[in-house]
């Protein structure tokens, strides 16, 4: 039974860590610095912050056994910053943050595809019922939205995308390589990948270390490197694709309550009633599967109770 919930909550630790990300790029951006350069401090500090784990913690052999998927997961985590920081260029933060948020329908659709099934009836109302409370969660009722470039609906898409197939990918989880060692590969790909198409200048210029931007760096790399990287790789193979994709959903809310108490952002009551929509499309799932649990624990007990009275035990 603790089990039952013990990965659930894992994921839901890791997606509530990336939804504290975009905050955080804010306030680099409000002291000065680029979203380019704040995603590379990212996965510079979060490469650094990997190492130093596996050299203080891990006591197995550093492993290249099945390095091959962690390329390409690492690949698809800085991929997905990158194309998200696009997507900004040309989006509002709402609607970026929407845009992203479809990775929900994307990768319950990669699970279908891949295990050639259709999702269950209640994964399905889960889903429809995160959908609805998206956009007035994340305040876009009132927003006119017909002068966005065309390429910021592909980039953010894109994103998304990026994001399903990185969370496919933690579905396939690598048995001859331990946590740590799958951390400091996913870390330094994903920061390979950054460094090409970002700012990697700033590690010796003086930007990072001489002004600053180690700090928003430092708090980066754990939210949206680290922590993340190091449930997902644990939960997502237990959890699997499709409730893994419901239940990261509450990135969105927890991205809009963050930015309330750290940017001093307004909320609406319209943003509140789709944060407890989501929330409720989140649980409609955990809850149905324990009652069934119990309604099966009670049937067995008593199947065992009349067994017994009948002397047949």
């Amino acid at each position: 039974m603790i089990k039952m919930y013990l990965y659930p909550l894992l994921v839901i630790i890791a997606a509530s860590s990336y939804g504290v990300v975009s905050t955080i790029i804010k306030l680099a951006m409000h002291s000065g610095f680029s979203v380019s350069e704040a995603v590379t401090s990212q996965f510079f500090m979060g490469f650094c912050i990997a190492v130093s784990i596996f050299i203080l913690t891990n006591r197995a052999k550093f492993s290249l056994k099945g390095v091959n998927i962690l390329i390409i997961a690492g690949v698809l985590t800085g991929l997905t910053n990158i194309l998200y920081g696009r997507s900004l260029n040309y989006l509002p933060a709402s609607l970026a943050v929407v845009l992203l948020f479809q990775f929900t329908w994307i990768g319950m659709l990669i699970s279908c595809l891949s295990k050639r099934q259709l999702p269950s009836r209640v994964d399905f109302i889960s889903l429809l019922i995160l959908v609805s409370g998206t956009i007035p969660a994340a305040g876009l009722i009132d927003v006119d939205i017909s002068q966005i470039p065309f390429q910021g609906w592909l980039w953010g898409l894109a994103a998304a995308l990026s994001y399903s197939l990185f969370l496919f990918v933690n579905d396939r989880v690598t048995t001859n390589m331990n946590t740590t060692n799958r951390l400091v590969l996913v870390s330094f790909f994903a920061f390979m990948i950054s460094a090409v198409f970002q700012s990697p200048e700033i590690i010796w210029n003086g930007t990072l270390f001489n002004e600053g931007l180690w700090i928003y760096g430092l708090a980066l790399g754990l939210f949206g490197l680290i922590i993340p990287v190091f449930l997902f790789t644990i939960a997502v193979p237990k959890v699997g694709l499709g409730m893994t994709s419901i239940l990261s959903a509450i990135e969105l809310p927890i991205a809009v309550m963050v930015s309330v108490i750290l940017l001093s952002e307004t909320v609406t009551t319209m943003q509140i009633a789709g944060i407890v929509i989501i929330l409720l499309g989140m649980g409609l799932p955990t809850m149905l599967n324990s009652n069934r649990l119990l309604i099966i624990n009670k049937v067995a007990k008593q199947k065992v109770k009349n067994r017994a009275s009948s002397g047949r035990v």
